[in-house]
């Protein structure tokens, strides 16, 4: 199967974003909170194999290459596995502007996924935390978890919001390309360097921040991992639910929206599409 032009990529993103407008709140929310838990695995296996390299100023280049690597795990399982991930469904922006669906479609499939996608990462938090891996390396991955999310939680609007803004362009020009690969092999390929980008590059994905906040809030419960973490007392007091809601994902989800919907499925709608609504 050949390679999708960018022109076709564009019509085939616009007919899946109108059958995700029209699925079942069932069927969103179960394979959201499926999405939500393969992006939460990718992130504790990320940790689990980057914290100690992370830890360290010497090596911290190496840990995020190394966490980018193992990160895009989460996403290829999305794409070819079949799961509802709110920042990928933000090029649904697309069947918008092509007026084959309504925003009130698009609202809903953001709405029901988002809030799925939180249940699948929290679910998967709270797991891991009660295996007791977070006990490795003698404690240090516990402290690295708190350290990780209390550092989320204690960034400004600005930094979350264009940090977000990077992410999901990053993200789902990940989603485009994949859809215009003519193979398995090309699927994973289009999805890894994006993805591995983002994360290499430190940006904020509010889906993967709802696992490692929730996964610092349960790990910050252990005193002796608080205490090895080194985070501020002020940082360490702001990391709750409603720190990781108002403080890091309102910013992030809005960001992520902008990145997604507007620099990546608007500009090629806009760069694609004639006067009159004719494909290039």
């Amino acid at each position: 199967m050949n390679h999708l032009k960018p022109s076709e990529i564009l019509e085939t993103t616009v007919e899946s974003g109108i059958a995700k407008s029209g699925s079942s709140f069932k069927k969103l929310f179960i394979l959201g909170i499926m999405a939500g838990a393969y992006i939460a695995f990718a992130g504790a296996a990320a940790n689990m194999a980057s914290f100690n390299l992370l830890l360290s100023s010497e090596t911290f280049g190496l840990g995020k290459i190394l966490s980018g690597t193992i990160f895009t795990g989460g996403i290829i399982m999305v794409t070819l596995a079949g799961a509802e991930l709110f920042t990928g469904n933000n090029l649904m922006t697309l069947a918008v502007l092509e007026k084959k669906i309504a925003v009130s479609g698009l609202l809903r499939n953001w709405a029901i996924v988002y809030i799925a996608n939180f249940a699948g990462s929290v679910l998967i938090a709270w797991m891991v935390y009660n295996t007791g891996t977070l006990s490795s390396g003698g404690d240090m991955l516990g402290a690295f978890t708190v350290k990780v999310a209390a550092g989320k939680v204690s960034m400004d609007f600005l930094q979350c919001l264009v940090s977000g803004i990077l992410c999901n362009w990053l993200v789902c020009l990940a989603v485009w390309s994949s859809t215009g690969a003519g193979s398995t092999v090309g699927k994973i390929f289009a999805l890894f360097f994006p993805i591995w980008l983002f994360v290499t590059g430190g940006f904020e994905h509010s889906v993967a921040n709802r696992y490692f906040i929730s996964a610092g809030i349960f790990a910050a419960q252990n005193e002796v991992f608080s205490a090895l973490s080194g985070a501020a007392p002020e940082a360490l007091s702001n990391l709750n639910w409603q720190g990781m809601i108002t403080d890091n994902l309102l910013p992030v989800t809005i960001g992520n929206i902008i990145g997604g919907a507007f620099f990546v499925a608007t500009a090629y709608w806009l760069a694609l599409k004639g006067g009159k609504g004719d494909v290039k």
